[in-house]
């Protein structure tokens, strides 16, 4: 299929590439680094030969959401948006931009998402997970009262919110101590964004801001699949919920969330994924550079799904949550 639009594709900054050299060995190394501070060549040349007209760029992680100092994480933050832009005006045809946001400070983090949207033109925000506030222990999720005021920034944009993994940190998973292969996406990234993610519906984000659009990649962290048991649990004991949210868990799940296909080129998922949540809330995605393009295209390409949903997938669904002509 030509004019695809991938939306979970990684860029690096020079001061950031070592947030992703500890997922890989190093005989690996050097070609991960090219492909991640590589935009406006390999990169394009991957795209053409793949199908791909658009992509959506976003820095690597955990980055920003790892620099436990607010103010360090305020200044790096504005200064790989600031460096996207520059990219992205480069090929406006090609490129669109996620901003990165310091969420160790709620009220900064909202200024820099009107910023980034109104200025810089960007689609949206991709955040890596839970921030590191003050130490390298301490951490925060974004289903607290303080970051109320932030989401209503988000929601009165009108951009989605893009809720990328990162690593559980080992004191605080201590289930993953001496199985380290577990960690990064072979488990623990959809576990940990998963949990997140089920964390800000339960809180009553959604009642609070209804139109909020939130996106999960790699086919929904595995929350299609669980959907049905996590609002069904013991049913013929007939107790109510004890979260805040007014509604069960799955009806939020397929009114405020999009999956995008990043890393998880696997057809059973796919339907599932449809399935659960509807062929209008699924988007292409590759998971560039740290997963091939060609391989996110061919099995995209020749998946047993039809035209119709394959365009909506590959490309119309994009266009219409981000408003893309």
């Amino acid at each position: 299929m030509q004019g695809k639009i991938a939306l979970e594709e990684h860029f690096a900054l020079p001061e950031t590439l070592e947030d992703s050299r500890g997922f890989f060995p190093d005989t690996i190394w050097d070609e991960l680094r090219a492909r991640l501070l590589d935009i406006q060549d390999r990169r394009l040349r991957e795209m053409d030969e793949n199908g791909i007209e658009l992509m959506i760029l976003s820095l690597n992680a955990p980055t920003i959401q790892a620099i436990a100092d607010p103010a360090a994480a305020r200044e790096l933050a504005r200064r790989a948006n600031d460096y996207l832009a520059e990219e992205v005006a480069k090929r406006p045809d090609r490129f669109r931009g996620f901003a990165a946001l310091p969420l160790q400070d709620p009220a900064f983090a909202a200024e820099e998402m009107e910023r980034c949207v109104r200025d810089l033109g960007f689609v949206g925000a991709l955040v890596n997970g839970f921030s590191q506030v003050g130490d390298e222990a301490t951490v925060t999720y974004y289903d607290g009262a303080e970051y109320r005021p932030f989401w209503r920034t988000v929601e009165a944009l009108g951009v989605p919110f893009y809720l990328h993994p990162r690593n559980p940190l080992l004191p605080h998973a201590r289930i993953f101590q001496g199985h380290e292969w577990l960690m990064g996406p072979t488990w623990a990234f959809g576990q940990e964004t998963a949990v997140h993610a089920l964390r800000l519906i339960g809180s009553g984000l959604f009642d609070d801001c209804p139109k909020l659009q939130f996106i999960l990649g790699h086919m929904g962290e595995g929350l299609p699949f669980s959907m049905w048991r996590i609002d069904n649990r013991n049913r013929w004991m007939d107790l109510p919920p004890t979260y805040r949210a007014r509604r069960l868990i799955g009806d939020y799940f397929r009114e405020n969330f999009h999956l995008t296909t990043s890393g998880n080129f696997r057809t059973p998922a796919l339907a599932d994924a449809i399935a659960e949540i509807g062929v209008d809330r699924i988007m292409f995605s590759t998971d560039w550079p740290f997963e091939n393009v060609d391989h996110a295209a061919n099995w995209f390409d020749a998946a047993e799904i039809s035209d119709a949903d394959r365009r909506k997938i590959g490309r119309d669904n994009a266009r219409a949550l981000f408003g893309i002509e």
